[in-house]
């Protein structure tokens, strides 16, 4: 989602890009990464337009403030929308994915795709410095002396060039090291709270706040148990309301409906009078378990597995351990065909 339309002519000059997230804390709905960027050229204009960290704004400037910068035809952006469910089981699987790493790799994304598109946010390839070396038999010294002028121009500039303003998470210096590896051409800054410092980060606030808040007023509700509502005020955990919707909304055997992000530890506290899952599993050689007084009982929580003795996931992996469903139907792990 962004302004997809095409390239425009500034695209091709050098641009700058600020970089925001939307819903990190909530326990409810999708995180949103927002970027926004122009040409180098328009920064000035940029910082005219009233762009501000967008927790500072009111919904209905926020929201004003986003359908202005549609309407400018020398601003560009784009949106990642994490869905709440993306969240979870990233964070629960078993390569675990923090959330600072969903954040990072957000982040990255939205760069690749802008840089896919053809917007210019990495250094020129050839300076005049490096033309001249190239060229220098072909040029009289007027000319050579021309040149060099010109190079310490463009080498002036590049130092404000190309730039694109990230706001922190985690510690800033070791997240710009790991963007600059990643994209080495390009310049970054990373900061806390880059939004209130950087008009170019404030729209991107901006445009990953409204588009957070839009999904959550669109959001439809598709699990169809009785007296579901969407009173869930800010979806914030210590929110008196978004607890009472938490608590009123969960399932004993289901859990909770998609818009919740069910790995959060906000959740736990409403798990504790769920119905308990027991997973049966087979008798596990004897080389591999200490248990030998045959099967075993595994629980299987809201969140994930949870095993009450031994070490399952190494088990189910081995195929030396397999349930009663697979051997019964002679179903076997296969690793060619």
């Amino acid at each position: 989602m962004g302004s997809e339309t095409a390239l425009p002519k500034w695209a091709s000059k050098p641009c700058m890009m600020g970089i925001d997230e939307a819903g990190r804390g909530p326990v409810l709905g999708p995180m949103v990464y927002g970027c926004l960027y122009c040409a180098i050229s328009y920064q000035n204009t940029l910082s005219s337009l009233n762009f501000a960290d967008s927790k500072t704004l009111k919904e209905e400037k926020r929201e004003e403030l986003f359908e202005n910068l549609k309407a400018d035809e020398s601003i560009g952006w784009a949106v990642d929308v994490i869905d709440p469910r993306e969240l979870s089981a990233k964070m629960l699987k078993k390569n675990k994915i923090n959330l600072n790493e969903i954040s990072h790799d957000s982040a990255s994304g939205l760069i690749t795709r802008i840089l896919n598109m053809g917007v210019l946010l990495t250094e020129v390839k050839e300076s005049a410095g490096m033309w001249l070396q190239t060229h220098k038999d072909l040029l009289t010294r007027e000319d050579k002396s021309f040149v060099f002028l010109l190079n310490k121009t463009i080498d002036s500039n590049q130092k404000a060039l190309k730039q694109v303003y990230v706001d922190t998470v985690g510690d800033p210096e070791k997240y710009r090291v790991k963007l600059s590896e990643k994209f080495p051409s390009i310049k970054f800054v990373v900061a806390k709270k880059a939004d209130s410092l950087y008009p170019v980060v404030s729209g991107a606030s901006i445009v990953a706040k409204v588009t957070r808040d839009r999904a959550l007023r669109d959001w439809v509700l598709v699990e169809t148990a009785e007296n579901m509502h969407r009173n869930f005020g800010s979806g914030y955990p210590g929110d008196p309301e978004t607890k009472a919707w938490l608590q009123h909304h969960k399932h004993s055997v289901f859990g909770f409906p998609t818009l919740v992000r069910f790995s959060w530890g906000t959740c736990n506290a409403y798990f504790k009078d769920c119905v308990e899952v027991l997973w049966e599993a087979d008798k596990v050689d004897e080389e591999d378990s200490s248990n030998r007084n045959g099967k075993r009982q595994l629980k299987l929580s809201n969140l994930g597995f949870i095993e009450s003795k031994g070490k399952s996931e190494e088990i189910e992996s081995s195929g030396k351990g397999r349930c009663k469903f697979f051997q019964t139907r002679k179903l076997e792990q296969v690793t060619q065909f």
